[in-house]
């Protein structure tokens, strides 16, 4: 299959370099043009814009940020709903909100185009190892059919259902997960090093006595020791709660965890740490939150 890859950000770029290493046949957009150039190095080609790149496609693959870039590409300007040929299929990488997701479902089946869903779990190095884990759901067919383009992004896929909203809204629970753990290592952290114990110590002791997570222990050190470059940042983080929210709000579910985690980010960006590292502006919200109690 001829991949058209739209989306060159901190993932995309990534990805889309172990698919070219894989052999296939890559052409990249991105808005930014610059970010093509090490990609076009390495084998790609590169489309001047996002419906040239789509035209070529028999798979169009997105790494976009955020719903309203896919309304941009795909709706507005970026014209590649009307670019893509019957019959081609679109994967969705991204972590976007179920209504775009099921609207994507209807547009693409309108015209005759597939959907697949198939966003990833895995921070920026993750993807640059090829070792993301990615959810999928889709027909069953265009499923196994788009697995070859997945395997060298990943150490695993898991298929969930036939409906493509159901990949995004677990995607969206996966993150939700993650800010709980965070916040809750947050908390934990403060209150070892109210008692006199070092927060490394603390994160050692219970993780090997009763989670043995590989999970709590990479975010625990992202946490402690904040890497010079964020990986997802808080805004990212508030985004997605945002669409967790709407999620659970459309089958009339209500979720009083993630009410309290949107009102941490909420105060995370007043404060200023929108840019900052997702795990390390949580923990700083948490001992932010000490200091006035």
């Amino acid at each position: 299959m001829t991949i058209a890859f739209l989306g060159l950000g901190k993932m995309g770029s990534h990805m889309t370099r172990r698919l070219v290493e894989s052999g296939h046949d890559v052409t990249v957009w991105n808005r930014t043009a610059a970010s093509a150039a090490p990609l076009a190095a390495a084998g790609a080609g590169v489309a001047g814009s996002a419906a040239e790149a789509a035209q070529a496609g028999d798979a169009v693959m997105t790494m976009l940020f955020d719903d309203a870039a896919h309304e941009a590409v795909f709706f507005g300007e970026g014209g590649v709903l009307d670019a893509m040929r019957p019959g081609a299929v679109h994967v969705s990488l991204s972590t976007i909100s179920v209504a775009l997701s099921e609207r994507l479902t209807a547009e693409h089946a309108r015209r005759g185009q597939r959907f697949v869903a198939a966003p990833v779990f895995g921070r920026p190095s993750v993807a640059e190892e090829g070792r993301l884990w990615i959810v999928v759901a889709g027909a069953e067919n265009d499923v196994a059919e788009i697995r070859p383009l997945l395997e060298p992004l990943s150490r695993g896929i898991s298929v969930i259902g036939p409906e493509p909203r159901q990949a995004h809204a677990l995607k969206l629970g996966g993150n939700f997960m993650i800010s709980a753990m965070i916040h809750a290592l947050g908390e934990a952290f403060v209150y070892a090093a109210a008692q006199g114990i070092a927060p490394e110590t603390f994160l050692e002791t219970v993780n090997s006595a009763l989670f043995q997570s590989p999970f709590y222990a990479a975010y625990g050190k992202v946490m402690l020791h904040p890497p010079e470059q964020p990986g997802a940042t808080i805004d990212l983080g508030a985004k997605d709660m945002r669409l967790l929210r709407e999620a659970a709000a459309s089958r009339n579910t209500r979720l009083s965890l993630a009410d309290n985690l949107a009102e941490v980010f909420a105060k995370a960006r007043e404060v200023g740490l929108a840019g900052e590292d997702w795990a390390v502006g949580q923990y700083r919200m948490a001992q932010r939150r000490s200091k006035l109690a």
